[in-house]
């Protein structure tokens, strides 16, 4: 890799993220129903109808797994506690899943490892599911509630706490494009969902300072959007897309406010008295978490409803997902973030990474794709700070592969590859190439 620590701030921190439907096992430890499972089940959702109930099998596997991130001198995990798991009818606390947590951590600290928390990273639990989700107002106050429990087990020894991962995901792909739990394709519930998604995270926020925790945030998703023509009307389809995306998140976490141009669309649609609610959405932060994959070509859609869009296929080297790989992309956000949002608060490259058709041959990975890929994303980084932003830390988004959602146990992210029928964990060439950037 072009980078070593030394080219980087001191303390900066580097770290591999997971995500705890994706890689614990559901089946394991008492965890309830998520309205994953059941829209894993329904034909048509997930690759081969796949689901997360047995995974990587980390719940039995964990040390082994941070002995993967010990071994290659990454200095913090970054984490999920699942909902479900904790409470597996959303309400009820499961002794049997906050052991769990309890465990991991410790086991995080005695290997030297800080514990990066996300509080949600999309499980949730199906009794929630049955009274609307995130569509339903309740669903915030009963969050703010699981934050409190497992706030109470192990916040004593984390290093940091995300509320929410990615609302995009959980309110626009699940709500609006049908593509994640719970599969709907409905203008209402998204406006909703959309807007309960960031109550939610102003409510947790709320609960984790009134309990005197401090380094907390959220962190958001950011996809680079550019017109795929130099129309006027192109130019107008990437900026609502970028508005949507990218903006109604973090405006409404350090402005409350939301972006006019997707309210045009989501107004007659919102809660009866949404704006009440910014305040606490926008209460401040501690940091800000960074994902970001790839960009977007758009092109503006007159024959289609609201928001009249369409992405077209680019022209630069794709993943095993079909994404473009732009590292440009991840400078302009950091610096983005900075200049307009954020100021000097702490970033974090929450997540970051590629997905590769890897293969085990002669009891090793090669990925030279995925060594190139981490390379100039955190040359991209490099040239963010230099450029002002302040970034502490990078995260690889995967440390194992694992299962990739509605893309089932096919597209591989980790720097570990796992073989899905023996859970054997082998570190690819990427493992040992960023190990060896980052040794001390």
């Amino acid at each position: 890799m072009d980078f070593k620590r030394s080219d980087f701030p001191e303390g900066f921190t580097f770290g591999a993220a997971t995500a705890a439907y994706q890689i614990e096992g559901h089946k394991f430890g008492g965890a309830g129903s998520t309205h994953w499972d059941t829209f894993a089940a329904t034909p048509g959702n997930v690759v081969r109808a796949e689901d997360g109930a047995l995974a990587c099998d980390h719940y039995h596997r964990y040390p082994e797994d941070l002995d993967l991130l010990k071994d290659a001198g990454l200095d913090a995990y970054r984490f999920s506690t699942s909902w479900a798991r904790v409470m597996p009818d959303g309400r009820t606390p499961n002794a049997e899943g906050l052991d769990f947590y309890d465990r991991l951590v410790d086991a995080m600290l005695e290997r030297g490892l800080k514990p990066f928390q996300t509080l949600y990273h999309w499980e949730l639990p199906s009794t929630l599911a049955d009274k609307g989700g995130w569509a339903n107002r309740d669903t915030c106050e009963f969050f703010g509630d699981f934050t409190d429990v497992i706030t109470d087990k192990i916040g004593d020894r984390v290093a940091a706490i995300a509320t929410i991962n990615e609302p995009w995901c959980v309110a626009f792909v699940s709500h609006f494009l049908g593509h994640h739990a719970p599969g709907l394709r409905d203008l209402r519930a998204t406006a909703r969902a959309m807007h309960h998604i960031m109550l939610a995270h102003g409510t947790a926020l709320e609960r984790l300072r009134a309990k005197g925790m401090q380094n907390c945030g959220i962190v958001l998703n950011f996809d680079h959007t550019t017109p795929a023509d130099d129309t006027p009307e192109a130019a107008a389809a990437a900026n609502l897309q970028d508005a949507i995306f990218n903006r109604w998140f973090i405006e409404a976490a350090t402005k409350g406010t939301y972006p006019k141009e997707v309210l045009a669309g989501f107004e007659p649609h919102m809660p009866t008295g949404w704006q009440d609610d910014m305040e606490l959405i926008s209460q401040p932060m501690d940091w800000l978490g960074v994902n970001y994959y790839t960009r977007h070509r758009v092109l503006h859609d007159p024959d289609s409803a609201w928001p009249h869009l369409t992405s077209v296929e680019g022209d630069l080297p794709t993943t095993q997902m079909g994404w473009e790989i732009y590292p440009d992309g991840l400078h302009h956000f950091l610096t983005r973030l900075s200049r307009d949002y954020v100021g000097d608060l702490p970033l974090y490259v929450t997540e970051n990474g590629m997905a590769w058709d890897d293969t085990v041959e002669n009891g090793a990975v090669y990925d030279p794709e995925r060594t190139s890929f981490v390379s100039d994303h955190m040359l991209a980084t490099k040239r963010a700070i230099a450029d002002g932003a302040n970034v502490q830390g990078f995260f690889y988004w995967s440390l194992l592969d694992n299962y990739e959602w509605a893309f089932g146990y096919e597209k591989r992210f980790g720097i570990v590859h796992v073989d899905f029928e023996t859970l054997k964990r082998t570190p690819k060439a990427s493992y040992h190439a960023l190990k060896a950037a980052i040794a001390r």
